[in-house]
């Protein structure tokens, strides 16, 4: 399950389908090769997502509909 603490270098080796979920966010971006550290709170923060809990529910509802 994914949470709001999780760092985002467990979330991308725990759960690598949630990469491509942030990239269409545009919380994250593989590609241009920056490095992303911190949690995924202060990433989406960062990017200006307020509702980390809603981002949160989303990840885990997308994933769960893989499985």
């Amino acid at each position: 399950m994914i949470t709001r603490d999780m760092e985002i270098e467990d979330l991308a080796q725990d759960y690598p389908k949630a990469i491509g979920l942030l990239m269409k966010k545009g919380i994250v971006c593989i590609q241009c090769g920056t490095p992303i550290w911190g949690t995924l709170e202060d990433v989406a923060r960062r990017k200006g997502v307020e509702d980390v809990d809603t981002l949160v529910a989303e990840l885990n509802e997308a994933l769960s509909e893989e499985n």
